[in-house]
């Protein structure tokens, strides 16, 4: 099957959506299938060349307690034509589609199978109220609709209206299950580590809680330290810790994949203290199939993916009490600890690559034609700032497909 995998955000940036279209490429490519991936990037240069295509650079846009990608006009209208016209794609696969993205562009440009993911976890959302309306049509050129959680579900089908199967983020396992720890701290005698994983700026994540609840920590396990490894200013995180709390924490900045697969490998206790904004949990799969148990927000996301708490421990949000006591009494208790990451396994395991591309290829089965056709693309597209015709942009890198 010929597949095109439209990603709206910045591919060099860290981001879950990049991630879970990376991922999912690279999985449905092993189980033979030719893939392609349209997406902006910061540097041209940063994408893989033969199998991915330059969609331009974004403008980055403060969404749902972050800040996500604003892609749209005729330049970019242009580079999507192209690539669809390039790819006699089988299927397009567009991820956030309802953003004013390449995704969005993708669906009114190309005609035929077209399947959409949602990842957003809101509530509400601002831009879908008030852009909706105006979207729909194109929307619902949209054949097959997934959701990466109940939550991303919930908000497509109040703006959008129809439904979405659930086919959440997978990991692929045995990368983290399988390698070495973090060099310097597979010293047992050392203490006891908890670890960190996220931006040091962004207040949802909650970090400052669990800096609030170290301090507990330390009082009844004195030896203990905590790993906090993301992206950041130091300065601005050394200014929450304070000096009390200084020898006990350390700060590894960003890290790589392997490293950050050797970083979950090492940790006796992985935490998400995560305020909001979370559709799923990718880094707790991660980290339960590290070997690592988990303490984390009572978030809807998380307690799915840690069955309620019987995966993992769930505290209340936004309590340092509560997640002091929770951290404590794990690392006080190694047979509970060998509990959760025994369940932990098992529950990584339903979230295996190859698991849920197999799921994903089912829905692609459903939105093709009797007799096949694929998808095309639209010359005719009557909508403001999407020209007609395919004027090539300058400067843009040209990748032939082999026919």
């Amino acid at each position: 099957m010929r597949i095109g995998l439209v990603c709206p955000y910045k591919w060099d940036v860290p981001g879950g959506v990049q991630y879970h279209v990376r991922d999912l490429a690279e999985t449905l490519r092993g189980m033979g299938h030719h893939v392609e991936v349209l997406t902006p990037a910061e540097r041209e240069e940063s994408l893989p060349a033969e199998h991915a295509t330059f969609a331009g650079r974004t403008v980055p846009v403060p969404y749902n307690g972050s800040m996500a990608s604003m892609q749209f006009g005729p330049v970019s209208a242009a580079r999507v034509r192209r690539w669809l016209r390039e790819g006699r794609f089988d299927v397009v696969h567009v991820h956030e589609p309802a953003s004013p993205s390449v995704s969005l562009l993708a669906c009114m440009i190309a005609t035929g199978p077209i399947v959409a993911t949602f990842h957003a976890a809101s509530t509400r959302s601002k831009w879908l109220a008030a852009a909706g309306p105006m979207a729909r049509p194109w929307l619902e050129k949209i054949a097959g609709r997934i959701a990466v959680s109940d939550f991303a579900r919930r908000l497509q089908v109040e703006h959008l209206g129809g439904d979405a199967v659930i086919i959440p983020n997978g990991v692929h396992v045995d990368f983290f299950a399988e390698g070495p720890r973090l060099p310097g701290w597979d010293d047992d005698a050392q203490g006891p580590t908890i670890g960190f994983l996220g931006r040091y700026d962004e207040p949802r994540k909650g970090l400052p809680v669990l800096l609030e609840a170290m301090r507990t920590v330390v009082a009844r396990h004195p030896g203990a330290r905590l790993l906090v490894a993301g992206r950041g200013n130091p300065a601005e995180v050394r200014d929450l810790i304070g000096p009390d709390l200084a020898p006990h924490v350390v700060l590894l900045g960003e890290v790589s994949e392997e490293d950050k697969a050797a970083f979950l490998r090492t940790v006796d206790v992985y935490c998400a203290p995560n305020l909001l904004g979370e559709s799923f949990g990718v880094v707790l799969i991660e980290a339960m199939a590290a070997g690592a148990p988990v303490v984390a927000s009572d978030l809807d996301a998380f307690a799915r993916v840690l069955e309620g708490g019987e995966a993992g421990v769930l505290v209340p949000r936004g309590s340092a009490a509560a997640l002091g006591t929770a951290l404590c009494d794990l690392l006080a208790d190694p047979e509970r600890r060998a509990q959760l990451v025994a369940r932990g396994a098992d529950a990584a395991r339903t979230y295996d690559w190859p698991v849920l591309a197999r799921r994903i290829l089912a829905v692609y089965e459903t939105v093709l034609p009797a007799g096949g056709g694929g998808v095309r693309a639209q010359d005719d597209v009557d909508v403001p700032g999407v020209p007609p015709t395919d004027a090539r942009p300058r400067n843009s890198r040209r990748r032939r497909v082999p026919r």
